[in-house]
Order: C-alpha cells, then sequence, then structure tokens
C-alpha cells in the first residue's frame, strides 16, 4: 500500500468495527478528500458517517469536540496543516482541557488528520510544519507516521485513544519514500518493505520510537519526510549514523533517545519547520539533560529557517542529505 491507501485502510477498519466512528470535513465525502485518503468511505458508510463539512475549521473541530463528548469517536480532516489557526482555539481551549476541566468526567476521543510539510511546491500556504504548536498544549497527543506500515497503525491506535490525537500525515511522502534528492528518481512504496501493510486491523502504541537504522558514531533524531532523508544522508556519508524515527512527538520515546545518545555520544535533530522554538529545540533540551555527560559534540539541529516557506527557492530551504551530512561532521569533528 501507498500511505494514502494505508490511511484509509485504517479509517475503513475503523470504521467498521466501531459504529461511533465517523469522518468529516472539507471534501471529504463525495470526493474522497483531496489526497483520496477517504475514497469510498461514503460510499460505504452512508452519508451520515461520512460526510463533507462547510469550509470552516473552528465549526469543524467545535462539532468534532461537542460529538466526542457525548461519546462519538470523530476523525475530522483538516485538508491542509496550514489552515487549521481557526480551528486552533476549539483544539486548545476545548478539546485539551475538557477531561482536565470536567474532573476526568468527560474525555475528547477525537483525531484530527492534517496533511503537513513541503516538498511538493505548495508555496508558503501549503507546505507548513505546524507540530510544535501542539505539542505545547498539556493534553493534546502529536503523532506523524513516515511509512504506510506505520500510518495505519498509528491512526488505529489514535482513533482507538480516549484523548484528542492531532495526527499530522506528510504529504510529501503519500504515495513514495522521499530521500530528498530533488533530481533523483521518482520512487513508489512497492518496493519498500514498510509497504506491506495488512489488510486487517493492527496497532501501534503511541509514544514507541523506532530504530531505522542501527549505529555507533551520532545519534539522527527525525520524523514525517525527514526519516528518509535523514536514511539517505547516513548512507551518503559513510558515517556510521544511528538514525532514530520518533514517530510520535507527544508522548515522546524519550527512554530510546537517551539509550542512542549514550551510545554515540553525538547527536543531530532533523526537521523541516522552522528553527526557533521547532521541536527541534525540545529535543535538544531534552537530550542535553539527559545525557550531558556522554555527549562527546555540541547538539546540532537541521532544520528550515526563519521564513516563510518559500516557493521558488523551496529546496533551499527544505533540510537535504547535504545539510544534514555537514551537521554530522560537525559533531564527529567536534
Amino acid at each position: 500500500m501507498t500511505m494514502i491507501q494505508a490511511l484509509n485502510s485504517a479509517l475503513d477498519v475503523m470504521m467498521e468495527r466501531d459504529p461511533n466512528v465517523l469522518i468529516f470535513g472539507e471534501d471529504v465525502g463525495y470526493f474522497g478528500g483531496v489526497f483520496r485518503v477517504t475514497e469510498h468511505l461514503q460510499k460505504k458508510y452512508g452519508p451520515k458517517r461520512c460526510f463533507d463539512a462547510p469550509i470552516n475549521e473552528c465549526g469543524i473541530a467545535g462539532v468534532a469536540v461537542g460529538m466526542a463528548v457525548y461519546g462519538l469517536r470523530p476523525v475530522i480532516e483538516i485538508q491542509f496543516a496550514d489552515y487549521m489557526y481557526p480551528a486552533y482555539d476549539q483544539l486548545v481551549s476545548e478539546a485539551a482541557r475538557i477531561r482536565y476541566r470536567s474532573v476526568n468526567d468527560y474525555s475528547v476521543p477525537m483525531t484530527v488528520r492534517m496533511p503537513y510539510g513541503g516538498g511538493i511546491f505548495g508555496g508558503v500556504t501549503h507546505s507548513q510544519s505546524p507540530e510544535a504548536l501542539f505539542t505545547h498544549v498539556a493534553g493534546l497527543k502529536t503523532v506523524i507516521p513516515s511509512t504506510p506500515y506505520d500510518a495505519k497503525g498509528l491512526l488505529i491506535s489514535a482513533i482507538e485513544d480516549d484523548d484528542p490525537v492531532i495526527f499530522l500525515e506528510p504529504k510529501r511522502v503519500y504515495n513514495g519514500p522521499f530521500d530528498g534528492r530533488r533530481d533523483g528518481p521518482v520512487s513508489n512504496w512497492a518496493k519498500h518493505p514498510a509497504s506491506e501493510v495488512p489488510s486487517g486491523h493492527y496497532s501501534i502504541p503511541l509514544g514507541k520510537a523506532k530504530i531505522v537504522r542501527g549505529g555507533a558514531d551520532v545519534t539522527v533524531l527525525a520524523y514525517g519526510t525527514m526519516v528518509h532523508v535523514a536514511l539517505a544522508a547516513a548512507e551518503d556519508s559513510g558515517i556510521d549514523a544511528e538514525v532514530i524515527d520518533l514517530r510520535t512527538l507527544v508522548p515522546l520515546d524519550i527512554e530510546v533517545i537517551v539509550a542512542s545518545v549514550a551510545k554515540t555520544g553525538r547527536c543531530v535533530i532533523v526537521h523541516e519547520a522552522t528553527r526557533t522554538s521547532g521541536f527541534g529545540a525540545e529535543l535538544s533540551a531534552l537530550v542535553q539533560e539527559h545525557c550531558f555527560y556522554q555527549l562527546e559534540a555540541p547538539i546540532e539541529r537541521v532544520t528550515g529557517f526563519d521564513t516563510p516557506y518559500p516557493h521558488a527557492l523551496e529546496w533551499e530551504y527544505f533540510p537535504t542529505p547535504p545539510r544534514i551530512i555537514k551537521a554530522m561532521r560537525r559533531v564527529m569533528e567536534a
């Protein structure tokens, strides 16, 4: 399966298993979503369980909060993560707080799906990476898959979770892995081992990272599209890098991170969001706090820049293997 097909399969499995699961958002019903993640679900389950919403992100999120409090499990789609800002108040002030405010009388089992990130020449309003805005909010969980297999298992876990989950889908790898080489051949998921996705129900626990490449010289922390770019950088550099796919930012698998950095003594963090106050800053602080005496070099961050996402200069902004390799060599030479 591609990641799109794996996500569709997860939604199908959960709608079949649980009549309280429903889907709504802009164009997700008859049209099947702008990326076709919800294709055929309205036809199979009817327009009461998979339906289109007005162009009103605040309303979509607010209605989902009400549904979740009263026992449903809504899965809403914000068509692009860049459009989630009108819904932010509902997610922060309502979805994330109701369990606490009600002294555990109510929970909000809703999932918010959002395509995010660059690499498709989407320009300033279709390329943003807002994950840090959610990780800062107590009460929200934040999940970012990098492969079809993980996407299905993590989405099922998100829907089954009794708390609100922000599920960010790296659209650059919807149809195939991407190694950051802009002029390289386009590849699809067919030959990738992580495209082998079971058709039935399975779940991947939230808060469990995955070591996707073992190594002894430097730890590289990444998520989403950047996992594939980091793997390409490790391959091209000749450095024995250990690459960790975080998969879930909140809750974070700090144990796997600490064990790896304690072994390698060096750490490079990669994300495509802007640098200042990006999630890499939190990761850097955690690594320093937990691994101060094991670090052999300063922690490096390879990120987007503190500018709006450019269109014409996308590949100067987008973290690429050469930028990651430079960072790995700096920590090796320190």
